[in-house]
């Protein structure tokens, strides 16, 4: 059972300078932009991140990277059938039996959810999380800034380097991106998602960029400025997500900001509810 009998919103500001947070596999890997030339980045991108940090704190993750499998599986249905009592409940097409192993065992898994369908398999099983994340998107458009490299070794023994060999990079050169999420407690009550648990994904959320950088995301380009964290006082709580989302401003103070320090960031008052304002880590 949980013990999560508070409804929670929060909001994260995210400051991007030279980096490419989020490339576009079907863009040759170029920084995602919606329609409006705004930055974007998924919300897929984001949970990924999110259960590295719970991987990093210590906490069970089901969906691993395989960069990051630290148990020896490649796969999902070979961690899957490595929990035995959960295997075993499939068997028994005990759906409900499974999903409470599974939720027990992986903190992802009460947190997000999971589909459970895999090939061979008799049935699959579905399970919805109660936390939900919103894609990120930049307060302005962004400008994305194209380099052209060069191949400079041979990838064989033997074959001939050609000169004009190239490849593309690409960097967002400085974007402020805000992304929102939410809690509930009907859907926590279902996967036993805990406030132990909400601690763990708002531990996260202020060290999301922590053991994450690469070529793409050298360290320090990627920041968590602030996480706005809501917390209401029932469970169906005083306001409606979206009317707590949008209580959080963030103007820029110039016609070109460079830096975080160039945006004002405000939050309009709600009556019984004050967000816990987090510093990024």
């Amino acid at each position: 059972m949980t013990n999560l009998e508070n409804k929670i919103d929060f909001a994260v500001v995210v400051a991007v300078k030279n980096a490419n947070p989020n490339g576009d596999p079907l863009n040759g890997n170029r920084p995602r932009e919606n329609y409006d030339g705004c930055g974007e980045i998924s919300d897929v991108c984001l949970k990924r991140k999110i259960r590295n940090r719970m991987q990093d704190l210590g906490q069970p993750v089901f969906v691993k990277s395989d960069d990051r499998s630290d148990d020896g599986f490649k796969s999902l249905k070979e961690r899957a059938d490595a929990c035995k009592p959960f295997a075993d409940a499939v068997k028994k097409k005990d759906v409900e039996k499974a999903k409470e192993i599974a939720c027990g065992e992986w903190l992802d898994v009460r947190s997000f959810g999971q589909l459970f369908a895999f090939k061979g398999d008799d049935a699959s099983i579905g399970i919805r999380g109660p936390v939900s994340i919103h894609p990120a998107f930049s307060v302005d458009t962004i400008d994305v800034t194209a380099l052209q490299i060069t191949k400079s070794v041979n990838s064989v023994p033997g074959a001939k380097k050609a000169s004009d060999t190239m490849g593309m990079k690409y960097r967002v050169d400085f974007g402020t991106y805000v992304f929102y999420g939410s809690i509930n407690c009907q859907l926590a009550e279902k996967t036993g998602f805990s406030t132990e648990d909400a601690n763990s994904i708002r531990q996260a959320l202020v060290t999301l960029f922590e053991n994450d950088s690469s070529s793409a995301r050298p360290e320090g380009s990627m920041e968590v400025c602030k996480v706005f964290w809501w917390k209401h006082n029932s469970k169906s709580g005083q306001y409606s997500s979206a009317k707590v989302h949008r209580t959080l401003h963030v103007q820029p103070k110039t016609d070109a900001p460079k830096s975080i320090e160039d945006y004002e960031i405000t939050v309009d008052g709600l009556e019984g509810l004050d967000p816990e304002i987090l510093e990024g880590m």
